[in-house]
């Protein structure tokens, strides 16, 4: 199946997944697992970057 071109540039460190859960290795009362919620450095956590500039010519 062809797949559609992307308008949004995606985040080269995270491949556009933004966020991380680490699990801290500790439980809830209920039994769940407690876990941290962590952002991509480099996009801060929107999954997208910005475009880069553009080059231009000096003299």
């Amino acid at each position: 199946m062809p797949q559609r071109a992307q308008n949004t540039p995606i985040c080269r460190d995270c491949d556009g997944f933004a966020t991380a859960a680490i699990t801290t290795g500790t439980r809830h009362p209920d039994g769940s697992r407690a876990t941290l919620t962590v952002p991509c450095p480099a996009c801060k956590g929107t999954g997208h970057t910005a475009p880069a500039p553009a080059l231009t010519r000096t003299r």
